[in-house]
């Protein structure tokens, strides 16, 4: 699987997009297979960009577009994924699928990885540090368990 893989996806089931809110609904795709299933469902890193968790594979495919479709990813595949990594995505875009990309933006500042990957940088600020799987596994864990617990 690809993050093009789960890009195609998202755009079947949500339809038409902006590019920002793609790249943060496919950066939630990652974080929460990785606390769900233990694994990853694509090995394409998130990058703490001003604007949130950007994937820069991604956003080379879309640079430059305001919307996409899944047209843009029609050589890839969306119908390969097994019933729990569905499950997943499904999970998430129910979740969060409903939020505007700014939301979603909004959101993924005020949460650990973004902004540790960060460190002292203003919001505005170019930065290409990798948020780790290791940073997302353990605040989302921590947010799963906390919502486990009440």
């Amino acid at each position: 699987m690809s993050v093009f893989d789960v890009a195609k996806y998202i755009l079947e089931k949500q339809g038409e997009m902006t590019a920002m809110k793609l790249q943060k609904l496919a950066f939630y795709v990652k974080a929460w297979g990785l606390v769900w299933d233990e694994d990853e469902l694509f090995a394409e890193e998130f990058q703490a960009w001003a604007n949130g968790a950007v994937c820069p594979e991604l956003y080379q495919k879309h640079k430059g577009m305001f919307k996409v479709s899944s047209a843009l990813f029609q050589e890839y595949d969306s119908s390969s994924f097994s019933g729990e990594q569905k499950e997943t995505i499904d999970k998430v875009l129910e979740f969060y699928g409903n939020y505007t990309a700014q939301q979603l933006s909004d959101i993924n500042h005020q949460e650990e990885p973004w902004k540790n990957a960060r460190g002292e940088l203003a919001p505005s600020e170019r930065c290409t540090d990798v948020i780790t799987n290791a940073s997302i596994l353990e605040y989302y864990s921590g947010v799963w368990n906390d919502e486990e617990a009440e």
